[in-house]
C-alpha cells in the first residue's frame, strides 16, 4: 500500500474546493476570504507568529486541514521544528487530551514537509 501524502493531498483538495467555492462568485465568500487572507500578512506581528498562532488555533479547534496548512506556511516562513514543537504544545496545554490525535497527525506532516524541503 502506498504512503499517504498528507501535503500534496490536502493542496490538491484546497485547489478544488476554492475553485468551487469562487465559481459562485458570491461577494461575502469573497470578502471572508479576504479578511483571512489580511490576517495573515506582515504587520506589527511577523508573518511567521502569526502562522504559529494559526496553528495553535488549528490545534485547539481539532482541524486537520487547517494544521496542515499553517504547518506548510510555518516551514516555509522559517519556523524551526523547536519552534513547531513549542507551538503545537501551547494547543496541547490548552486542549488538553482531545489534542493527542491532531499533534499526532501534525508530526507526520512536519516529517513529510522536512523531507520535502530537502
Amino acid at each position: 500500500m502506498a504512503k499517504q501524502n498528507k501535503l500534496q493531498d490536502f493542496r490538491e483538495r484546497r485547489i478544488k474546493g476554492n475553485e468551487k467555492i469562487f465559481a459562485e462568485d458570491f461577494l461575502p465568500f469573497k470578502r471572508y476570504f479576504s479578511l483571512d487572507n489580511k490576517a495573515y500578512e506582515d504587520g506589527a506581528i511577523p508573518v511567521k507568529y502569526k502562522e504559529l498562532m494559526g496553528l495553535v488555533a488549528s490545534m485547539i479547534l481539532r482541524c486537520n486541514d487547517c494544521i496542515i496548512y499553517h504547518i506548510d506556511n510555518c516551514v516555509d516562513v522559517g519556523c524551526t521544528k523547536d519552534e513547531l514543537n513549542e507551538a503545537m504544545n501551547i494547543g496541547l496545554v490548552i486542549g488538553g487530551t482531545t489534542v493527542i490525535p491532531h499533534l499526532r497527525h501534525a508530526m507526520e506532516v512536519i516529517e513529510e514537509k522536512k523531507k520535502k524541503k530537502k
